[in-house]
């Protein structure tokens, strides 16, 4: 009888022991609850005493959170229909207001996250969200991070993963990237000849100046054409030979034209 009541006390003290000693790990913090009130002291890693059957504990994860927003759907401010997804970063800097002044803060994170994601949809352009996301991810942040605040959650970081166009908008913006390029491409041929026509204009100013730098370039084309081993030679013919020419052929035209016609003997 004896041994049975001490056998019994040895397991009622057992229980009461393991209810009493519990492990916070090195990422958790350990809140106690005594009577249903939370106590101001905050229990760090290690192990942790408590009351039996007169304290609980709440382990609150200290470590970031990963947390993906499911694409929203939204129409831009230049009236673009776009789907948009993003993810935020937060961890838990005060784990009594986490713990007791929101009943589930994930969910109220998440919650925040997509209606302020689905407020800079309808604030920004087309463009900005394209090309400008740095500045949209510290503006999403910030209307994250407020109401956070005081529900001890820190943003530490938020970011747009991905925009999704309509396809209409997508083969819009293929054709204006590609007349773009177009126009870029026939700006350089053009200056290209500008510049080309200035550099013919100065050769050819100096080769008139230098009558027998002509003569040398027409030998180096005919080299260079020779070089080809082909069975034909060709020579250019100066235009000024031409021009001369037929200035000559119209002075003696006008010269026949003005001849004095031989009068006839008189009767």
């Amino acid at each position: 009888m004896v041994l049975e009541i001490l056998t019994a006390a040895v397991v009622v003290a057992g229980i009461g022991l393991g209810s009493a000693v519990r492990v916070v790990k090195q990422y958790e913090r350990g809140l106690i609850y005594r009577f249903g009130r939370v106590r101001p002291h905050v229990r760090e890693a290690g192990l942790v005493l408590l009351v039996p059957f007169v304290d609980r504990i709440q382990k609150v994860n200290m470590q970031i959170i990963t947390m993906p927003i499911p694409a929203q759907d939204g129409i831009t401010r230049d009236n673009v229909t776009v789907k948009v997804d993003a993810v935020v970063y937060f961890k838990v800097t005060d784990p009594v207001l986490a713990a007791v002044n929101v009943e589930d803060y994930r969910s109220a994170v998440g919650q925040v996250a997509q209606t302020s994601l689905r407020s800079i949809i309808g604030k920004s352009e087309l463009d900005d969200l394209l090309s400008n996301r740095e500045h949209l991810n510290e503006g999403l942040e910030l209307l994250i991070d407020s109401p956070a605040l005081g529900w001890g959650i820190h943003i530490d970081r938020v970011e747009i993963k991905d925009v999704a166009l309509p396809e209409g908008m997508k083969r819009s913006m293929s054709r204006q990237a590609e007349a773009e390029r177009e126009r870029r491409a026939r700006v350089i041929s053009a200056d290209g000849e500008l510049q080309a026509s200035h550099k013919l204009a100065e050769a050819a100013a100096t080769m008139a100046d230098t009558p027998a730098a002509l003569q040398l370039r027409l030998l180096e084309t005919v080299v260079q054409v020779a070089a080809e081993k082909n069975s034909t030679l060709v020579l250019p013919f100066p235009v000024e030979l031409l021009r001369f020419l037929d200035r000559a052929a119209k002075a003696e035209d006008n010269d026949g034209a003005v001849a004095p016609q031989p009068r006839e003997p008189s009767g």
